[in-house]
């Protein structure tokens, strides 16, 4: 495999910790690696594959001093609105893990168990997808393909690492400081209905950006999507309860040998010994659970169906990885 130059943008945060993680157990040939983040973690030390690298900090005339082939960017849509097209003026690909560009029709936004061909229409950026729009449309993409979906409703259960470190903060301190820092309530004992800010129609950013997203991944503008996005106090691993009505008729077992098959995909269903997914099952993991699988009677055809994922993992940055693994094949 080509050696690559590559730079971690955010490396201290985070999903940034979590790229060196996964990149540690993947076949990518890094000749070089850089590794940026703010002014303030600027001179950190950090352990990549034996080697200790030192954190510099963001900076144009740092990004001009130290060429790559690739960057991984987790540092906020901020930050990616302003670096990541400094990056490209380098001709950088940038692989972007905030929101800054996943809805610029311009910009391909990309899961590679989905729509890997459209990494490769990039003008120096992709966009990697809001991690629980990753995970339902691994899922969604196969049954789409046979069995033509005409509407999707989820319920999202995202875990507080979602937020960042102070999600994770905010339950694990809130017995001892009796406060919250992230989020509106305390998140202990506790689920918020509320994921991102409100909008005028009554959704959440988070809610309308699984469903932009979605169509978009899918190449289905017009998909019928209904989502409701709640934080619960689980530290990793989101989960989506996900109705599916379909166009043409289903049943169960292709269903689950379908998706059995599908890339990406671990079905884990058999109510009769208590295994279906959850957040632990998911932990560490690159793959999407899926289980619960069973007819909604209530349709003329239609499935429930409950899918976990890792949401730092493949819900980022292992996505991301993976894109970047799609462009430096040989």
């Amino acid at each position: 495999m080509k050696p690559i130059r590559l730079a971690i943008v955010g490396a201290t945060g985070v999903v940034g910790r979590k790229f060196l993680e996964v990149l540690s157990e993947r076949s990518l040939n890094i000749s070089d690696l850089v590794l940026f983040a703010s002014h303030k973690s600027a001179g950190q030390k950090m352990i990549f594959k034996d080697k200790t690298y030192q954190v510099i900090a963001l900076t144009e005339e740092n990004i001009k001093n130290h060429p790559v082939d690739f960057a991984l960017f987790s540092a906020g849509a901020t930050v990616s609105k302003v670096f990541a097209p400094l990056f490209r003026e380098m001709k950088t690909v940038v692989i972007d893990n905030s929101s800054a560009f996943r809805m610029d029709e311009h910009i391909p936004l990309v899961v590679p168990e989905v729509n890997p061909e459209d990494a490769f229409k990039h003008d120096y950026i992709i966009a990697n997808p809001n991690c629980s729009t990753i995970q339902a449309v691994v899922v969604l993409k196969p049954l789409h393909d046979k069995y033509s979906i005409k509407r999707v409703v989820m319920s999202t259960y995202q875990a507080v690492s979602g937020a960042g470190v102070n999600g994770i903060h905010d339950l694990e301190n809130h017995l001892e400081t009796g406060k919250t820092t992230k989020f509106p309530y305390q998140i202990y004992h506790n689920v918020i209905p509320h994921i991102d800010v409100f909008i005028e129609n009554g959704n959440t950013k988070e809610e309308e950006k699984m469903i932009n997203e979605m169509r978009k991944i899918m190449h289905l503008p017009h998909l019928k999507i209904s989502t409701t996005a709640v934080r619960v106090p689980v530290i990793n691993g989101h989960s989506e309860s996900i109705n599916i009505e379909f166009g043409k008729a289903c049943d169960i077992e292709s269903i689950k040998t379908l998706l059995s098959h599908s890339q990406g995909v671990i079905v884990y269903d058999n109510p009769e010994k208590n295994e279906y997914p959850m957040p632990i099952l998911a932990h560490n993991r690159n793959e999407v659970f899926v289980g619960r699988i069973r007819k909604d009677d209530s349709l003329e055809s239609g499935i429930n169906c409950f899918v976990v994922a890792d949401n730092l993992r493949k819900g980022a940055a292992t996505n991301a990885i993976q894109i970047l693994e799609i462009l430096t094949r040989p």
